[in-house]
């Protein structure tokens, strides 16, 4: 696996976390995978890891597993927004 540090300077994975934070209807991966322009075996793999990092979890809705931020996804969301504002 790679070093969780590197996860927070990749533009998918922050844009994901940004975007379940910004949306509070229910989410699943195919929509987000669309909302930040990847295939949707790339988000797969993004979401593995977020969820390995506590920052996501997953309910399973039926056939859906929906996607919600943990607090400490909220937090990493929240800094990443941060970071955004500085650089604009």
């Amino acid at each position: 696996m790679k070093d969780n540090f590197d996860i927070f300077f990749r533009r998918k994975p922050a844009l994901m976390l940004v975007s379940l934070k910004k949306n509070t209807r229910m989410r699943y991966g195919s929509i987000l995978a669309k909302e930040v322009d990847c295939t949707y075996s790339h988000a797969v793999k993004i979401l593995q890891t977020l969820e390995t990092l506590s920052l996501v979890s997953f309910e399973k809705k039926g056939r859906i597993k929906i996607i919600k931020l943990t607090k400490k996804g909220k937090e990493a969301a929240d800094a990443i927004e941060n970071i955004q504002k500085l650089i604009r």
